[in-house]
């Protein structure tokens, strides 16, 4: 019997199909899915919906730069989750802020650890996974990874202040010089970052260290506790006058006299003392701007 041309190009892709699930081969289609926006800025995504796989697909929209993520460490991300089937959105932190982890199966899950796993500061990556393993639907996701220290240029301090040392850990250490401290709010840039400047009513992501001036003493610190923390610049006074109009990335020694509140870090243990705080700015943004 003849096969006609057409009944043959019918044919053909339906005995590949079938020659792979007798090699115990799954075919899987590559979603079709773009994403466009710059870099710090909320995605947007674009696919004809509902979008169904069968298996989580990874793209790195565009590669980091910077350091590449450490197993077991910490990882901040700002996120867009959409649910596929609709393209509604189901949660971001582009309007709020980024999100700190642990690079780890246990804090990320399977697939956004195999997601993030091997990849650098800087990357804005594409993960899109079907329903099951606790979601009833498929997900489209895009990840941007951002700093967990400061990163720019690095600056020279007056020689007068303290000597800022990163720590084996992580963290930092704080030599004092032996000088009297000052009788005023010092601001001293150690690195000078190249993202967005804080603002007043900014909520802030940090990772900082806070030291008794006299001895250098550690009496509060993220490094200790590992992941950044985010807060209202407002809630912090001296933070808030020292911090305003430093740009993210940048690495910030504050001096700060017994005159001036502390804000969250009060306490009996600091009263009338001089403190330093070395405060790294991985992000900033307004509270009030309302997700697309």
């Amino acid at each position: 019997m003849r096969l006609v041309a057409g009944a043959r190009r019918v044919a053909v892709p339906v005995l590949v199909a079938l020659l792979l699930a007798a090699c115990g081969v799954t075919s899987s289609v590559v979603p079709d899915v773009t994403v466009t926006g710059g870099a710090g800025e909320a995605p947007t995504v674009t696919y004809l919906t509902p979008l169904t796989v069968d298996e989580t697909y990874r793209k790195t929209v565009w590669p980091g730069t910077g350091a590449e993520l450490v197993d077991g460490a910490p990882v901040l991300i700002d996120f867009w989750l959409e649910n596929a089937t609709d393209a509604s959105l189901v949660k971001e932190s582009y309007s709020t802020s980024p999100t700190p982890r642990m690079l780890t199966v246990e804090d990320l899950g399977t697939d956004l650890y195999e997601t993030l796993q091997g990849q650098q500061v800087g990357a804005r990556l594409l993960q899109v996974a079907p329903g099951g393993s606790g979601g009833d639907y498929p997900t489209v996701t895009v990840l941007d990874v951002l700093p967990t220290r400061a990163v720019g240029e690095p600056l020279t301090p007056d020689p007068a202040l303290p000597v800022v040392t990163e720590a084996g850990d992580g963290g930092l250490t704080l030599t004092p010089t032996g000088t009297p401290p000052p009788d005023d709010l010092v601001v001293q840039p150690l690195v000078r970052g190249t993202g967005a400047q804080v603002a007043a009513g900014d909520v802030i992501t940090v990772q900082y260290g806070g030291f008794a001036w006299d001895d250098g003493a550690l009496f509060d610190s993220t490094w200790q506790r590992v992941l950044p923390v985010s807060f209202l610049l407002s809630d912090v006074p001296s933070w808030a006058e020292g911090l305003v109009d430093q740009p993210a990335g940048s690495r910030v020694m504050l001096v700060v006299p017994p005159s001036y509140p502390l804000g969250v870090t009060d306490g009996e243990e600091l009263a009338g003392k001089t403190v330093v705080f070395v405060i790294d700015i991985l992000a900033t943004g307004t509270p009030a701007q309302v997700a697309p």
